[in-house]
């Protein structure tokens, strides 16, 4: 073998059952890729591990140094991967062993097909071609986590799509990342696996990855972090402890203003994306340094239930995402204000909106200020234009909750990678005129593409008017279903679609958490709007 080879060294593998399903709190660390492209070296990684310690983001909680693209060094006649001859002469288990010593995690990167991003694009053709993990990755897992002892993965599809890879390759996405799961799980490690597909997968996807890319790729502009944002705001019902929907890098401590960098930072926290450090560590601004610290944002992202904020209600131009923190149906509640629009904004946001009433505890997440109990029934703030306020609430009484958006509910198709008219599968629109400004289109047809909240609570349980607020411009009919069971069978009508109409039916619930479903496995469904439920 030749000299530079990843495979200098070997450590002893560890037997465990399962190589990725960790179940734990999203990601932190620091990525090489958005400061630096292919651009990296050895001194330049160890450089980043002694930042992160030495600035102290290891004692706020990031632990991962995760090497991107950009290492590569073709393979040999053998097929063993070589690290690049200038940029990584030493290849790269001398690194990983400065991480681990250092008391961090070490994060590699690959793609699904035979070339990597970097060469698939032409940034870096020579070093990256042949080096993905197609034909190769049984090996180079092995390599990677048994002779290297890296904890973490990205893996990227730019070579199994032909319009990205220079070898025309089309590769099939759920056969592929499967394949790369069960090859990691066949390394007896522990390692956290992301899967990079710039788009939300497919639901397959939480049976195989730790967190996966929702969207295409950030880049250091509000417009890159409100899109991504837009798009993350429906997808709270396809997250779940251990299993996270990564918004991408943090671009927080480029060129974004302060307050653009404190809604980026933010909503990653409260929305339980990784939060993966893009800057050059070295020389990160103290405003930024002091954000990324902020070890109150951080607690939301790492705090034990694991839920992503979803969407309650839209003020306005703003949106109001409430999740619970600490524990479950508590009076204690995170709730964020975005504010996505060019102006600034006057909020007042009823408790009950969220779920809350009775006096008030309220403290200022990004200030670090418990402000003036709140006893009059209202949250009242002013949002500055592309900015956010994030508070952690500590109400007397906690509401059942009765608004159940559209955005808020799972579509067992639910997928982001085909056009949804020619695969029939629902996905979310958004449309001024409704609650929250997003629709649930394109349903029915087949028994997947249905919507359904997984998580409707009820103290008591008993007897419960549900409320479907639709519209459909002809007859339309679905079942309702309620912990399994068929509940009833209703027809929507709106006579516009623009028109947003309640249908009404009966539904027994059980104490605790509910599903109710609605699907038609043979007919088209109207579009949905909310779901509302009022006990009697």
């Amino acid at each position: 073998m030749k000299k530079n080879l990843l495979t200098i060294g070997l450590i002893a593998s560890a037997s465990l059952a399962n190589a990725q399903n960790l179940n734990q709190p999203p990601v932190m660390g620091w990525s090489s890729w958005n400061t630096f492209d292919v651009h990296i070296s050895e001194e330049l990684i160890n450089g980043q591990a002694d930042a992160m310690v030495a600035q102290g983001l290891k004692d706020a909680g990031y632990n991962y140094i995760n090497i991107d693209d950009g290492y590569f060094g073709l393979r040999d006649d053998e097929g063993n991967l070589m690290t690049h001859p200038f940029r990584f002469p030493n290849g790269l288990r001398g690194i990983v062993d400065h991480v681990h010593s250092l008391g961090l995690k070490a994060g590699i990167y690959s793609d699904a097909g035979s070339n990597t991003c970097g060469s698939g694009q032409g940034t870096d053709d020579k070093w990256g071609m042949g080096v993905g993990l197609f034909g190769h990755e049984k090996m180079d897992c092995e390599f990677f986590f048994n002779d290297l002892g890296f904890d973490f993965i990205k893996v990227d599809f730019c070579g199994g799509q032909a319009l990205l890879d220079r070898a025309k390759t089309d590769l099939d996405e759920r056969q592929r990342y499967t394949s790369i799961s069960n090859s990691l799980k066949a390394t007896g490690k522990e390692v956290s696996f992301n899967v990079c597909r710039w788009a939300y997968p497919g639901t397959w996807i939480h049976d195989v990855a730790d967190s996966w890319r929702t969207t295409g790729d950030i880049w250091c502009d509000w417009t890159s972090v409100r899109d991504i944002l837009a798009e993350n705001l429906y997808l709270s019902a396809y997250s779940s402890y251990g299993h996270y929907n990564d918004m991408d890098m943090l671009e927080v401590g480029r060129n974004m203003s302060e307050i653009e960098d404190r809604t980026h930072f933010g909503m990653w926290c409260i929305m339980n994306s990784p939060l993966l450090i893009g800057c050059d560590m070295r020389t990160i601004p103290a405003p930024a340094l002091e954000l990324m610290k902020n070890k109150e944002l951080i607690a939301l992202n790492q705090d034990r239930l694991g839920e992503q904020a979803y969407v309650a209600a839209k003020i306005g131009d703003c949106f109001v995402l409430v999740r619970d923190i600490e524990q479950a149906q508590s009076g204690i509640r995170a709730v964020a204000i975005y504010n996505p629009s060019d102006d600034a904004a006057h909020v007042i946001l009823p408790l009950e909106t969220i779920d809350l009433a009775g006096k008030t505890a309220i403290r200022d997440l990004f200030d670090h200020k418990d402000l003036k109990a709140i006893t009059n029934g209202n949250l009242v703030c002013d949002v500055p234009a592309h900015g956010t306020m994030i508070y952690r609430l500590e109400a007397e009484k906690r509401l059942e909750r009765k608004v159940y958006e559209a955005e808020t509910a799972f579509i067992s198709d639910y997928q982001e990678l085909e056009n949804p008219y020619a695969r029939f599968s629902g996905f979310y629109e958004y449309k001024p005129f409704a609650s929250s400004g997003i629709l649930a289109v394109n349903l029915g047809r087949t028994e997947e593409n249905d919507l359904c909240w997984k998580r409707i609570y009820s103290k008591e349980g008993g007897e419960y008017t549900a409320i479907i607020y639709l519209s459909s411009k002809e007859d339309r009919n679905f079942t309702v279903e309620v912990n399994g069971k068929k509940a009833a069978r209703l027809t929507g009508n709106s006579s516009a679609w623009d028109r947003i109409v309640p249908v009404e039916t009966k539904v027994i619930l059980k104490p605790g958490l509910n599903e109710i479903r609605l699907y038609n496995a043979g007919e088209r469904m109207p579009n949905i709007d909310k779901l509302e439920i009022i006990k009697l």
